[in-house]
This record gives C-alpha cells, sequence and structure tokens, in this order.
C-alpha cells in the first residue's frame, strides 16, 4: 500500500495526498527533472508508475510479447474484458510487425494460429489484422533499424497507456490539465477577459475594464451629415463608414490605432447606408434604400462597376460578399426585386424572386459560404444553405432591423424595434433566443455586432446616444459608453484588435473607442 494513502490536503480536504504526490512526480517527469522526480519518489515512496506497468513498459521495450500479454491480463483481471482484448491486438499487432519486418514469416503465422484465439476475434478480423501489417508503410522495403523498431514500441506504450485503466496509469500530463481547467473555469466567470495573453497563476484571473474599448481615443468628423454605417475590414486595417451625405468613406487603421482619411467615394445621390468589404479586403460594395450598388477599388478609391442604376429601380438594402471575393449578393426592399447573385463584373449569376421572397431588410453569408441568411417582411428570418438547398425560417414576434454574423459563423443576432436583440445559433438547435437588453431602440435602425476575443461580446448603438456592450455570458449590459450626442446608428469591433470599436452617429461623427481605465486589477 502506497504511503499517505488516506492523507487529505487542502482546506477542503478533498486532494487524496498520494494521488497529488503522483502527478507531481509525473509533472517533473515531463519537464524533464528526472533526478527532482527520482527524490521525491524516495523521500515520499510513492512511486508515479505502478509495479505492473513499469513491468509492462520494460516488456514491451525488450519486444516480450508473452510476458507482455500475461502482465495485461493482471492489469484487466478479466480475459472477456473489451479493453484487454483491445491491448493484447495492439501487441500482437507489433509482434507480427516486427517478425515480418525481420523475414521471420514462419514465427508471424505461428503467432497467428496460436496466439489469435485469445483475442476472441473472428476470421475476419484475423484476416484484417494481417493485412493491415501486410500492406502498412512499416512494412515498406528497408533494413531493420533498431532505433526504428524501439520507435515502434515507444508508440505502442502510448497506446497502451490510453487503454490500462486508472489508478494503474496517469493520464498524461495531468497536472497541467487541472491547473488549465481551473484557469479556464476562472476565465468563464471573468465578463472583462478580452486577451490572447498567458494568465498569471499567482493571482485568481480577475480582468479590468480596460481590457475592452470603453473610452473615446479619436472622433472622424468627415461626414456632412448623419452617419448610418461604420464596418470595419476583415484585416482590421481599413475602416468603412456611409452617411446620410451621399458619400462612403474609406479610412486607413494606422499601427498606433489611429485612423485617417484615405478615400471618400463620391458617386451616390442619394444617402448611403450599408457597405460590405470583401473577404480579401481589395474591394468595397456600398449602397443603401434609394440607392444603386456600387463596387470600388479600395487602394485606388475608384468606382469599378455600379449594377443596375436608378432609374430601372434596383435599389438595394443590403449585400455581402462570398469567401472567394469573386461573388456578392444583393437583396433589395423592393420584393419584386428580390434577391440578386453577381459576379464582380456585373453578370448575374443566380436569382431569388417571386411571393417567396419578400421585402429583404437585411442579408448576410457565412464566412464559409455554405449558408445565406435574410431577415424579410420586418419579422422572418430565413437561413438557407446554399448547397444542399434545406431551408428553415425563424420567426420573430417584432420587426427586425438589422442582422450581424459572428466571426466563425456559428451564430447571428438580431436587432429588434422592442430595444431587445436575439442572439440565434446557426445550427439551429436552440428553441429559443438569448435575449439582451438595455439599449433603447423603438423608431430607428440601429445595428449591432460580435466582437472582441472569441466573439465573446456584443456591441450595439442605441437611441440614447449611447453604445451598449454585453458579454455573451450576461444578458445585462457590461458597459454603457457616453460621448455622442445624438442616436448611436452602427457599431463594428475591430476583427484583428478586440480592444478597438468604432461607432457611427446621427451627430456626423465616428467614434474610435479604446481600451479604458482599470476599475480592478489585471493579473
Amino acid at each position: 500500500m502506497e504511503n499517505g494513502l488516506w492523507e487529505v490536503l487542502g482546506s477542503k480536504g478533498l486532494l487524496k495526498k498520494h494521488e497529488f504526490i503522483r502527478i507531481l512526480v509525473q509533472c517533473l517527469y515531463s519537464l524533464g527533472f528526472k533526478n527532482s522526480a527520482s527524490c521525491l519518489e524516495i523521500e515520499s515512496n510513492i512511486s508515479y508508475k505502478y509495479a505492473d506497468y513499469e513491468f509492462l513498459e520494460k516488456q514491451v521495450l525488450s519486444g516480450d510479447w508473452d510476458s507482455c500479454v500475461a502482465v495485461l491480463d493482471r492489469i484487466f483481471d478479466h480475459s472477456k474484458d473489451d479493453t484487454r482484448n483491445t491491448a493484447v491486438y495492439l501487441v500482437f499487432k507489433q509482434c507480427l510487425l516486427e517478425y515480418l519486418k525481420r523475414g521471420d514469416v514462419s514465427l508471424a503465422l505461428n503467432v497467428l494460429r496460436k496466439q489469435a484465439p485469445m483475442l476472441r476475434m473472428g476470421k475476419e478480423k484475423i484476416h484484417r489484422l494481417a493485412c493491415d501489417i501486410v500492406y502498412s508503410k512499416e512494412m515498406e522495403p528497408g533494413e531493420v533499424d533498431s532505433c526504428l523498431v524501439q520507435g515502434w514500441r515507444k508508440k505502442l506504450l502510448v497506446e497502451l497507456e490510453k487503454l490500462i485503466p486508472l489508478p494503474i496509469v496517469i493520464p498524461e500530463r495531468r497536472l497541467e490539465h487541472l491547473v488549465e481547467t481551473a484557469v479556464m473555469d476562472q476565465i468563464d466567470t471573468c465578463l472583462y477577459h478580452n486577451s490572447w495573453d498567458a494568465v498569471s497563476l499567482y493571482k485568481d484571473h480577475c480582468c479590468g475594464r480596460d481590457q475592452i474599448p470603453s473610452e473615446t481615443v479619436q472622433i472622424l468628423m468627415a461626414h456632412k451629415n448623419e452617419v448610418w454605417f461604420v464596418q470595419f475590414s476583415n484585416s482590421g486595417k481599413y475602416l468603412a463608414t456611409a452617411s446620410s451625405d451621399c458619400t462612403a468613406i474609406i479610412w486607413k487603421v494606422l499601427d498606433d490605432n489611429k485612423v485617417e482619411l484615405k478615400h471618400t467615394l463620391e458617386s451616390h445621390q442619394n444617402p448611403v447606408s450599408f457597405v460590405s468589404w470583401s473577404p480579401d479586403d481589395t474591394k468595397l460594395l456600398t449602397c443603401g434604400n434609394a440607392e444603386v450598388l456600387k463596387l470600388w477599388d479600395v487602394d485606388t478609391g475608384v468606382l469599378r462597376h455600379t449594377f443596375g442604376n436608378n432609374n430601372t429601380g434596383f435599389t438595394v438594402s443590403s449585400c455581402a460578399w462570398f469567401p472567394d471575393s469573386t461573388r456578392l449578393v444583393c437583396g433589395s426592399s423592393d420584393p419584386e426585386r428580390g434577391i440578386v447573385m453577381w459576379d464582380t463584373d456585373g453578370n448575374e449569376i443566380k436569382a431569388w424572386r417571386g411571393t417567396r421572397i419578400p421585402k429583404v431588410v437585411d442579408l448576410a453569408v457565412t464566412p464559409d459560404g455554405e449558408s445565406m441568411i435574410t431577415v424579410f417582411s420586418d419579422k422572418g428570418i430565413r437561413i438557407l444553405n446554399l448547397e444542399t438547398k434545406v431551408e428553415r425560417v425563424i420567426s420573430e414576434e417584432q420587426p427586425i432591423t438589422s442582422l450581424s454574423i459572428s466571426g466563425d459563423g456559428k451564430f447571428f443576432i438580431v436587432n429588434l424595434s422592442c430595444q431587445e436583440i436575439h442572439l440565434w445559433d446557426l445550427a439551429g438547435k436552440w428553441k429559443q433566443p438569448l435575449k439582451f437588453s438595455g439599449h433603447r431602440q423603438s423608431k430607428y435602425v440601429i445595428r449591432s455586432c460580435f466582437g472582441g476575443l472569441d466573439s465573446s461580446f456584443i456591441a450595439s448603438g442605441s437611441e440614447d446616444s449611447q453604445v451598449y456592450i454585453w458579454n455573451l455570458k450576461n444578458v445585462k449590459p457590461l458597459e454603457v459608453l457616453s460621448g455622442h450626442s445624438m442616436t448611436v446608428n452602427c457599431v463594428s469591433w475591430n476583427p484583428k484588435n478586440p480592444r478597438m470599436l468604432a461607432s457611427a452617429s446621427d451627430d456626423q461623427t465616428i467614434r474610435i473607442w479604446g481600451p479604458g481605465k482599470p476599475n480592478k486589477p489585471e493579473n
């Protein structure tokens, strides 16, 4: 019996001392501190490895396959145990492999005839075992190298470790797993966590508000009227804004996170209310409820194409790109126009029109290009798998004003005129959405977005001139950002900088938000 078998550690008395020491010894060995690990084993009289496993290890590395089977029988204590049979199968497979590699065909056949019945397998499985070995990569012509054989045997030990029950074998890197699990639990309860940095183990983890964008760091004032839309590019190196002054602006994000004007896009005759970046960030689409769709070159600011014209009435309310950056889709607020897929030269590829495609409020394409999400007739959400043609419809009880997809394409949010934001899963496993509230929305189109580390946050504009931020784990606002003087129409979180946010307002400005002052110590 191990020393200290019944002793416990910790203020709660939940940790068995002998298990704790075994795990410490394992950790020291895995980190390369063999002498320290050996000293701890001697001083505590607690061995990291059970005697049976140590014996098994020696027999595997020496190639004594009969002894391997014998010790496996002791470990599993039941010849009909399926896991035991799997372990014995792996041992025989290694044995056969080595015999055949050395050219000892008769020995290999003898093993198959005499030992295979111990596996309690049918003839088909035995034949498959033989075929697996004969046609394996290891059986390719070549001399048998002792180092190569030892490598095979070490791999066999790794596979056997996965099968041998506790406590004979401790799962690999057990202490690291336990500590990492504890850290992850602390991160999961930290509403401000927003960093890829390693977490300190010296204190319990708790972030402050300096981890999220909550202070104005720059105000952009190039537009001459209300700013209705804002969106960072996929690389986070650019920002685009759209305004009721009939222009859109491309801004460049500098290395110090300051933003400067790059191009003013002047071609629209009516207010611009929507923009969309191509996945490769080389092209930008602009449109508006009373405007046509235009395609711009980001580098030069030159208009490359206009889809339709104002005289034909082909006005576009929203648009989105496919992952290849050569195809795009747009939806019209005119039911007769429906939804159209184009290439960048203006050639129509596909269209969805008719009574089943009413007024399109907003649309988006998932990052993998497999599904298209459409908000139509104010309260309906249609999710169409473009490959399988399978369609799912979600009905909201209140009018929807906007739609946004998470960076991983697994979730989407919709803003409702009832002052709620609903979070849905794209896979359709949820029967009800998660609901976030606190902001103000009753008269205008307000847009929200995902953001931060792993899209862990939601940000939204509001009719009370403030920006609201939620952590997905809490339906109540985490932060309310003041600064604008009129309705905040749209927000965008930099996809490459989790501490940078932009907001567009009726006060004709765009605010850039950066990390706030800490209200809690950061570890």
